[in-house]
């Protein structure tokens, strides 16, 4: 039996749109002689569709979309489709819609596995929607058992993880039901099919095969998973989908970041089966792909085509400005340089040279006379007080005015261009440099960013090298440098991300990294001082195990010791 993983990019909410692309590449299947063509986790209405789920036409839509699906596969000698789909439930009592995994064939729908294990930790919420299933059960396909799982189901193998999640497995409870197949089915390969809507962060696709490796070994299963690709909000998810056969080797393997058909054959699993070589891992690389695909399927899901950023010079904005121009092409990106009195030649310079590197329209707005026009006006009120943050803030603020500004005229969306180390830090301003539609790198430590910077120049300069070089500052202030709040990103970062994204204690840290307890609480006292500016920012594309927004939910009126 010849199955296909088709590892599709939906599109929230986006029914014609995303029932076109699972019936373009059923079709594709069907022309290499496939049987069964399966899809990721909620294909057919996209992944999360969080509230719509309330929407009872939300639902009807679905189901529209799955009966068109269906009536597809009646067509002579067409290939049968599993895929994500929601349904509503079939009780008074609980919630209302049950997450599925559908299978279509013959016109109509065969079977259907419901989700049992629904996840409610980091990004993801599900328990707040789906009626959890009681139960999972085998089902036969052309003489060959499957066990069908969705996403989560696949997760809680005990074998694996130290402390799993729950209660149940449910993978363990389908592999229980294998001897009670009739004699002629026993002894037929035992094949795990789990659809996947499985976000990305750095490490996971390592740790997704690990898992799944581990999963097929210890059931004597191939695993075949199925992962959405492409970028939902903040959320970004690889792909990399996989087939793995039970002595852990994967056979065959999906691209990551792209769009991909992997067909396989269960009549080649077994001793003879060649596994598929794994691709060299650069984290750096990965990060990259990430960042694009989730800035270009922001832009593009939400209607846009262009997208403006302001160029100040410096190694952030050049970064963001670099991602902008893979996602959308330089075309579709105006860079815009809005140099105040403080603003240095050399960053002016750097500015131009980047926007000239990257090919892209550059255009100078400065800010000198209306900095001078909001001092006048303010000069009644501010008269007798030192020039201070106050100012600084008030130039980050004309410059988010004017991005907005030209955004607003010209049908384009503001990339901000802040990164971690200053979003959890507050060294950030609000409607000023955090003014803007997407948070491209929200998540990427400031030691992060210039490796990523020095990536994007592995082949020739793009970056200008005195952008990555010249010691960083927000050039508010004469001689200004981000050393004179914060200690230095090699010492700040290690400690955010402990902090951010482990949680661990001031204490801990301390004994961790070998630095003085004062320095680390002064640190986390900034962190926790800044939650009210996070929770006003554009949404955060996640590449790390714990990035701002969703999936990291502290009050902002709080007094915490750290």
């Amino acid at each position: 039996m010849k199955i296909a993983l088709a590892q599709i990019n939906p599109t929230v909410g986006d029914f014609a749109g995303n029932t076109k692309k699972i019936l373009e590449y059923a079709a594709r299947a069907h022309e290499q002689g496939v049987s069964l063509v399966i899809f990721p986790e909620l294909a057919v209405c996209g992944y999360p569709p969080a509230d719509f789920l309330e929407k009872a036409s939300f639902i009807a839509r679905a189901d529209q979309g799955a009966a068109e699906i269906a009536s597809w596969t009646a067509g002579s000698g067409r290939p049968a489709i599993l895929c994500g789909t929601v349904m509503p439930t079939q009780s008074p009592v609980g919630k209302r819609v049950r997450n599925v995994a559908a299978l279509l064939r013959g016109g109509h729908v065969s079977f259907v596995q419901q989700k049992m294990l629904l996840p409610f930790y980091d990004v993801f919420d599900e328990q707040r929607y789906f009626e959890p299933a009681v139960e999972q059960t085998l089902t036969v396909f052309d003489g060959q058992p499957l066990a069908i799982t969705i996403c989560e189901d696949a997760w809680n193998d005990k074998g694996f993880w130290p402390r799993p999640m729950y209660q149940v497995d449910p993978v363990e409870a389908l592999m229980g039901q294998w001897g009670a197949q009739p004699d002629d089915l026993a002894g037929k390969q035992r094949i795990i099919l789990n659809i996947s809507a499985s976000p990305y962060w750095q490490g996971k696709p390592e740790v997704r095969q690990k898992m799944l490796a581990a999963l097929a070994e210890r059931h004597g299963a191939y695993v075949a998973m199925v992962n959405q690709v492409g970028g939902n909000d903040g959320l970004v998810f690889d792909g990399s989908s996989l087939v793995i056969g039970p002595k852990g080797r994967v056979l065959a393997r999906g691209s990551s970041f792209a769009e991909d058909l992997v067909i396989f054959d269960t009549v080649g699993f077994g001793s003879g089966a060649t596994a598929a070589s794994a691709p060299a891992s650069d984290e750096t690389a990965e990060v990259w792909k990430a960042l694009v695909l989730g800035t270009r399927d922001y832009v593009r899901k939400c209607g846009f085509t262009r997208a403006v950023v302001g160029l100040s010079g410096g190694i952030d904005s050049a970064l963001v400005a670099a991602i902008a121009v893979e996602a959308l092409g330089a075309e579709n990106v105006l860079g815009v340089g809005m140099p105040s009195e403080y603003s240095s030649l050399g960053s002016i310079e750097d500015a131009r040279a980047l926007a000239k590197n990257l090919g892209v329209r550059f255009e100078l707005l400065p800010i000198h006379d209306v900095f001078a026009q909001y001092q006048q006006t303010l000069r009644p009120l501010f008269e007798g007080t030192p020039f201070g943050l106050a100012e600084e803030n008030l130039q980050a603020r004309i410059r988010g005015s004017l991005l907005m500004a030209l955004a607003n005229k010209f049908g384009s969306l503001v990339l901000t261009t802040g990164n971690k180390s200053e979003m959890s830090t507050g060294y950030c301003t609000l409607y000023g440099d955090m003014v803007g539609a997407l948070a491209v790198i929200g998540d990427v430590m400031k030691t992060k960013v210039y490796k990523l910077s020095r990536y994007v120049n592995r082949k020739r300069e793009v970056i200008p090298w005195a952008t990555i070089e010249k010691p960083p500052s927000a050039e508010l202030r004469p001689e200004q440098r981000d050393t004179d709040s914060l200690p230095p990103y090699e010492v700040l970062d290690p400690i955010l991300e402990a902090y951010v994204e482990r949680y661990c204690s001031a204490e801990q840290i301390a004994e961790e990294q070998e630095v003085d307890v004062a320095l680390v609480r002064s640190v986390l006292q900034l962190v926790e001082r800044s939650e009210y500016k996070r929770q006003q920012a554009a949404p955060v594309l996640k590449v790390t195990r714990k990035s701002f927004g969703t999936g990291r939910r502290f009050p902002i009126a709080v007094r915490v010791q750290v």
